[in-house]
């Protein structure tokens, strides 16, 4: 049992985003052994060794220094861990602890957010810098087309964020996840155009699905994600994951909207010298008289 004074903890970091994180240090055998992992995580690290050597293209025993690397104490407890991260990922919210098992101590309202300041500060930990600074660059380049997208939840945050990308630049749209109302999109997507696809657990298969077929023909595709990664990190050139757990029955979005607007306003910084002038002109259509 929790004391009233212990503050609850955030998710853990799950050994994708750990991997991503640290890739830089991964000696050459390593980073082959991590990019195999990424694009079809986890499933291709619950192969058995040989399998995930041969299609890594590297040797047996240097996979199984890449799981040392890991912290793990050889494969089996390596896989052991990864299908828990699989476990939690399919977690729905009757899955998770009834309501009913409340612990005692704190206020709800003040519980739920020391956990969700919990989350906030887990997710600016555990997202580089630079990959951070490299999807504000992406998102500031007026040449590139900006596409938002999201899922049942997800989606009003991909909303959220195209109605702000609108006001500071151009060519910003957001498109619908369903395939019916997606599909005809997909002729006007090419090398030029950004999907920012905002995706977490019980990930949506429309959603993959558009963001796959986009990075098909081209297109440079950005997820938001949960700690543990949405099937369309294996074709996101940028991957962003938010920790999201919270003692409810639903899990929490504040982390996607601090990155969300965390982009917004390091875009409208980048490009204040446009995009001033342009919210100043919306502002005056607003007051203008009917």
């Amino acid at each position: 049992m929790r004391k009233d004074n212990t503050k609850p903890s955030p998710d853990p970091q799950s050994l994708a985003e750990r991997i991503r994180h640290e890739m830089d240090s991964f000696t050459p055998s390593e980073k082959r052994a991590a990019h195999l992992l990424l694009s079809h995580y986890p499933f291709a690290g619950l192969d058995t060794v040989a399998e995930f050597a041969s299609r890594a293209g590297i040797s047996a025993p240097s996979v199984l220094r890449f799981v040392t690397r890991l912290g793990f104490s050889g494969f089996p407890e390596f896989q052991k861990h990864l299908r828990e991260e699989l476990e939690a990922q399919l977690l729905s919210p009757l899955a998770k602890a009834s309501p009913a098992d409340k612990s005692p101590g704190a206020p709800a309202l003040a519980a739920f957010a020391e956990a969700v300041i919990g989350n906030l500060n887990a997710t600016v930990e555990n997202i580089a810098p630079a990959e951070f600074d490299a999807v504000v660059a992406l998102l500031a380049d007026p040449r590139r087309p900006l596409h938002f997208t999201g899922g049942r939840f997800t989606g009003a945050l991909a909303r959220y964020a195209e109605s702000h990308f609108r006001i500071v630049r151009s060519h910003v749209d957001y498109i619908e996840g369903q395939p019916a109302l997606w599909r005809d999109r997909m002729i006007e997507i090419g090398r030029k155009d950004v999907i920012v696809a905002f995706d977490i657990r019980r990930y949506q298969e429309d959603v993959i699905a558009l963001s796959e077929t986009a990075a098909k023909q081209g297109a440079t595709v950005v997820l938001l994600t949960d700690a543990w990664l949405s099937p369309i990190a294996r074709v996101a050139r940028h991957v962003l994951p938010a920790h999201i757990a919270a003692p409810s029955n639903w899990d929490s979005s504040a982390g996607l909207l601090l990155l969300t607007e965390a982009m917004v306003a390091a875009v409208t910084k980048h490009l204040w010298e446009t995009a001033k002038p342009r919210m100043e002109a919306i502002e005056r259509l607003r007051n203008a008289r009917a």
